[in-house]
């Protein structure tokens, strides 16, 4: 559909979206306009956007929400939708802004999964799975980097060997939206990007030409999917029972800062927050630690 079109070319200029952004948005409205044009079909009305309405919107979450999709994908879904009414209705393409109306599913306040100290240890100073040393290497500064971080997976994988000051003890990070942020690193990451750096990078490098900091076994940069293989294999390697991701890094990162008195401003800046309620919901897994202690010590709680 052009409209769609015409929308993408927009959230890529205007807005400056990365490509796995606007990969979400046309595979979101793409599904909701499929499901637009069967019931316009259906209710023998025209099939183009000018058809759609507020209730056809309200039947597509109905829908999903009978199909058993979460919560939080149907508040996505409705942002997605919004946007395009509110960029056709600003173009003229539409007489209406069809979804301006309508209210975000009520969400879950989940509480995210994090690892004690214990656990993170396991990951950086535990025995480190891997076919070679160089990739037993490079899992090791990945690790450290992830922890000492907090940065988002798409992050890792797009750093390059130059986004690496070592000497400031920094690292430069292309975040959401293509904002730049500058990340402060620590000592034990730097050092085992160092070693990585010097010798395990350089063998899995293989002579090619390759700016990515982490590269697979290929010499290429690695991937999204990559990080989550690797450490599904490490877990089940130092048995860690629990669905670890590199998100629970990132979460594990901003507690544990939180718990040793780190402010939430700080911890915003850090993450790479636009908004402080985002970073707000690290205070709930303080406090569910908290309660827990309690629970265990006090005599009559």
């Amino acid at each position: 559909m052009d409209e769609l079109e015409l929308y993408l070319d927009h959230l890529r200029i205007g807005r400056n979206l990365s490509p796995a952004t606007l990969l979400a948005y046309r595979r979101d409205l793409s599904h909701f306009l499929r499901f637009a044009i069967e019931q316009l079909d259906l209710l023998g009305k025209p099939q183009n956007l000018t058809s759609v309405d507020k209730y056809l919107v309200r039947e597509y979450l109905s829908y999903l929400t009978r199909e058993g999709y979460a919560r939080s994908t149907l508040a996505r879904r409705l942002a997605s939708i919004r946007g395009f009414s509110r960029f056709l209705f600003t173009e003229g393409l539409v007489k209406q802004d069809f979804a301006i109306s309508l209210k975000t599913p009520k969400q879950k306040s989940a509480i995210p999964v994090v690892m004690s100290m214990e656990e993170i240890a396991s990951y950086l100073q535990g025995n480190m799975p891997g076919k070679s040393q160089a990739l037993q290497g490079r899992n090791r500064a990945m690790f450290e980097l992830l922890y000492a971080t907090g940065i988002r997976v798409a992050e890792l994988v797009g750093l390059d060997v130059q986004d690496i000051d070592a000497r400031n003890q920094y690292i430069r990070v292309m975040g959401k939206g293509r904002k730049e942020r500058i990340v402060p690193v620590g000592d034990y990451a730097l050092a085992q990007l160092g070693t990585y750096l010097q010798s395990h990078r350089l063998d899995l490098l293989q002579a090619k030409k390759e700016d990515a900091l982490f590269l697979n076994a290929r010499g290429q940069r690695l991937t999204t999917r990559g990080v989550q293989y690797v450490l599904d294999q490490c877990s089940i390697h130092l048995e860690i029972h629990k669905d670890i991701s590199p998100h629970v890094f990132r979460h594990t990162f901003a507690t544990h800062l939180l718990d040793n008195g780190a402010d939430l401003r700080s911890i915003q800046e850090l993450l790479g927050h636009s908004s402080l309620k985002t970073t707000q919901v690290y205070t709930k897994v303080t406090m569910g630690h908290l309660k827990s202690v309690y629970n265990q010590a006090h005599p009559r709680a």
